[in-house]
């Protein structure tokens, strides 16, 4: 049966991540599966799964920007940010409110998002898979512990409206981000329930990008369940797709028979980027087509070299 690659998967509401990935290891037989960026269990959409040696390409995919669409309710608050939690205060907005809102095109909410976007560090949702110390943020929670969290550094590319929805009790208001990653959605719903003043949350979640890779193309269970059953494996990708995206260095006969055996040789040409540990810019090493090994450049005694980090061409 196959088993080295990744699948994407467009995972359904009430499923846990790793739920997803005992679904997916059933499936194929293996037990060797991994997920790439965690999904909430309220959430949907694309989640990559890697299988068998495929997990030797899910490191360089960590840093990935995502893409999201989300229905952000606003007038009310919850302890976790979205649907799921007990709800914490309650502000929905009159209907004079309303009114005033549609009459200048929601022009506070749009201000709202506008802040948001520029928005350079965010503060993780207590409720998160955000590590302290080995703990997950939301195991401290769940204990009535307030967990240490500090703000990260994150990109928001866009901030979209795509509809805007009255209600009995407040507003839905529906858009589309692209982010780097690290971002939370459900903290982005939260702080523009807080510009406005009347609170947020999040009541539906799916992610639409993974880098280059679309839920467009993804399979949900019962498609996947249905083309094993028919011995169709297709499904599986070939993990190197995951890694197509890095800058290619192609190798000739010398320099690959050199990396083989683990020697190291000049990295070819400057780079326009800084070189160092704490800023690694990986690149892809190929001769002929194939994959060869994922490299980056180094100083070493004043001397520009090529650094394996992960060597291929003896899988």
């Amino acid at each position: 049966m196959i088993q080295d690659g990744f699948i994407l998967v467009d995972k359904p509401e009430g499923w846990t991540s790793f739920k997803t990935d005992r679904f997916i290891g059933k499936l194929l037989g293996t037990r060797k599966v991994g997920h790439l960026g965690t999904l909430d269990p309220f959430a949907t959409g694309l989640l990559p799964v890697f299988v068998g040696k495929g997990l030797k390409f899910l490191r360089f995919c960590e840093g990935f920007d995502k893409g999201y669409s989300c229905k952000c309710v606003f007038g009310a608050t919850t302890d976790t940010m979205d649907k799921t939690g007990e709800f914490v205060t309650e502000n929905y907005p009159s209907s004079d409110d309303i009114a005033a809102l549609e009459n200048s095109n929601y022009e506070v909410i749009r201000s709202a998002m506008e802040k948001v976007k520029a928005t350079k560090e965010q503060l993780p949702p207590a409720y998160s898979a955000k590590k302290i110390d080995g703990v997950k943020a939301y195991e401290l929670a769940r204990k009535g512990e307030l967990p240490d969290l500090k703000p990260a550094k994150v990109n928001i590319y866009s901030l979209d409206i795509t509809n805007i929805e009255k209600r009995d009790k407040g507003l839905a208001v529906d858009f589309d981000c692209m982010c780097s990653k690290g971002t939370y959605i459900r903290t982005i719903c939260s702080d523009l329930g807080d510009i406005t003043g009347y609170g947020a949350y999040a009541e539906e979640l799916r992610r639409t990008v993974n880098g280059q890779f679309s839920v467009k193309d993804a399979f949900t269970p019962e498609e996947l369940e249905k083309m094993a059953e028919d011995g169709d494996f297709s499904f599986v990708r070939d993990a190197s797709e995951t890694i197509s995206f890095l800058p290619e260095i192609k190798l000739d006969g010398k320099q690959t028979k050199d990396i083989k055996f683990g020697r190291k040789i000049a990295f070819p040409g400057p780079v326009d980027h800084e070189v160092s540990d704490e800023n690694r810019v990986y690149y892809r090493a190929t001769s002929e087509g194939s994959l060869i090994a994922v490299v980056f450049p180094a100083m070493e005694n004043g001397r520009l070299t090529m650094r394996i980090e992960r060597l291929y061409a003896h899988d």
